[in-house]
């Protein structure tokens, strides 16, 4: 009997650690950009503590992003992007780091005039 409520127990600890998943969200935002390059830009832009995952689809220009809600905010994510000279969501990219992105990158100027 005592071996049965010590498993119970267990059991029971174990599920719990489970639900800690439940602040896990996902956004999407509207990121601007033209190319690969710009892709592992904007995925490793985002890539900041308490984000899972980014994905930057290149023909819609959304960023789909799971993130931990009690680590991370949406607003500090769009910023993390902006600050690699992207667009994002309401924010405009930096300026300083949108001037020394290559130029088939530079989205505000000129679409991509790379062969995919």
């Amino acid at each position: 009997m005592r071996t049965i409520i010590i498993i119970c127990i267990s059991l029971f600890i174990s599920l719990s650690s489970f639900s800690q998943e439940k602040s896990v969200k996902t956004i999407t935002l509207s990121v601007k950009g033209n190319c690969d390059e710009c892709k592992a830009r904007i995925e490793n832009a985002a890539d900041i503590k308490g984000v899972k995952v980014c994905t930057w689809n290149e023909d819609t220009q959304i960023a789909t992003i799971s993130y931990r809600s009690d680590k991370v905010t949406p607003e500090q994510i769009e910023k993390a992007i902006a600050a690699s000279g992207h667009d994002a969501g309401t924010l405009k990219g930096d300026d300083k780091s949108y001037a020394k992105l290559p130029s088939c990158c530079k989205y505000r100027d000129k679409k991509c005039e790379e062969k995919k």
